[in-house]
């Protein structure tokens, strides 16, 4: 399901299995919620799906247990955050989707920090995960 941003349901996406019929279709549409379905024959838009599934369980769900629905939202807002802004992904190399305007670029000499600066590790998660970045030491 696909949230909106006051915290409710808008979108169920589900494939075009025939366990959905019509009617678990209609009884969906009449809670208000939009059905979206995956394209015909494409099976790899379910495994997109599984893939950030699976990542979230095992980088996140997998080491936290949540104790009611606030908690876990809040668990995936902070993982969600990180993800997108903080966690390199195979995909990019080295690379962070939204980049962040905090750590400086490589220094063109290899890799030695800059005179000056420092690393700082950012817990994310309560420590699970961290982000580092470069900072300029205070003079």
């Amino acid at each position: 399901m696909v949230m909106s941003g006051d915290g409710s349901h808008r979108f169920l996406i589900h494939d075009r299995d025939s366990i959905y019929s019509a009617d678990v279709d209609r009884t969906i549409a009449a809670m208000g919620l939009t059905i979206l379905k995956t394209p015909v024959r494409s099976p790899q838009a379910n495994a997109f799906c599984e893939r950030v599934i699976g990542t979230i369980r095992r980088e996140c769900l997998d080491w936290v247990i949540p104790v009611n629905e606030g908690h876990l939202r809040h668990l995936l807002r902070e993982w969600v955050a990180h993800y997108n802004r903080g966690r390199p992904h195979a995909s990019l190399g080295p690379g962070i989707p939204e980049g962040s305007a905090l750590s400086l670029a490589p220094a063109s000499h290899g890799h030695r920090i800059p005179d000056g600066s420092s690393i700082v590790a950012k817990p994310i998660l309560g420590g699970l995960h961290h982000e580092y970045i470069v900072e300029s030491k205070a003079a």
